[in-house]
């Protein structure tokens, strides 16, 4: 999950001032505009500057808020709500716990609230080339955020070798289990296959 400055309201937080509401309105507002655009005549074949027509913003606005066309669909706003529910999460509980259970409050809240344009995600994840490539860079920042909860709750440190192989273990296994449920025709529970997915690291890697 590459995150934007904001999280929505899955979590009780201080209400948010009227300019930030706003950027969340505008880059909400960019981004439906684009995935309408893409689901009619594809990714390639859309650019910025249709998009920004679409959306009611100049180009330059979409620019301020999405450095590249990528970042439109690869930013989202959910690592932070990962990163607190982790953080509330019991201290004597084990990290792959701890983890499993805010991956599968997180995506419950996006499923309940942003399925569609989750299923438009990581379906133009799955198919264009360029998307696959800069996912990488959302995935390293979402395992920074990750090291950083859990070498706190664990007293190790951040760059811990064993720290950084379950993250990455982790965030790899969730990245193979949304691909299965593109390849699969995204009609199966996927909560529950992250539920599954999470249980299989968990039991330590075993079939």
């Amino acid at each position: 999950m590459a995150s934007a400055q904001t999280s929505p309201g899955a979590h009780p937080e201080p209400r948010l001032g009227l300019r930030e509401r706003k950027k969340i309105q505008t880059r909400q507002a960019i981004r439906r505009a684009a995935y309408r655009l893409f689901e009619k005549q594809g990714y390639d074949a859309t650019p910025v500057d249709q998009i920004a027509e679409a959306a009611d913003v100049s180009p330059s606005t979409v620019f301020r808020y999405f450095p590249t066309k990528e970042d439109i669909v690869l930013t989202d706003e959910y690592d932070p709500v990962l990163e607190a529910a982790i953080r509330a999460r019991p201290a004597n509980e084990s990290p792959i716990e701890s983890i499993r259970q805010g991956v599968l409050g997180t995506m419950r809240h996006i499923i309940e609230h942003d399925m569609t344009e989750l299923r438009q995600r990581t379906r133009l994840v799955h198919e264009v080339p360029a998307l696959r490539g800069r996912s990488a860079e959302g995935m390293a920042r979402s395992a920074r955020m990750l090291c950083d909860v859990l070498a706190r709750r664990t007293g190790r440190a951040a760059d811990d070798l064993e720290l950084r192989v379950v993250v990455a273990a982790t965030l790899a296994a969730m990245q193979e289990t949304t691909m299965h449920w593109v390849e699969q025709g995204q009609t199966d529970d996927l909560l529950a296959l992250f539920d599954r997915t999470l249980q299989v690291l968990d039991r330590g890697l075993t079939l």
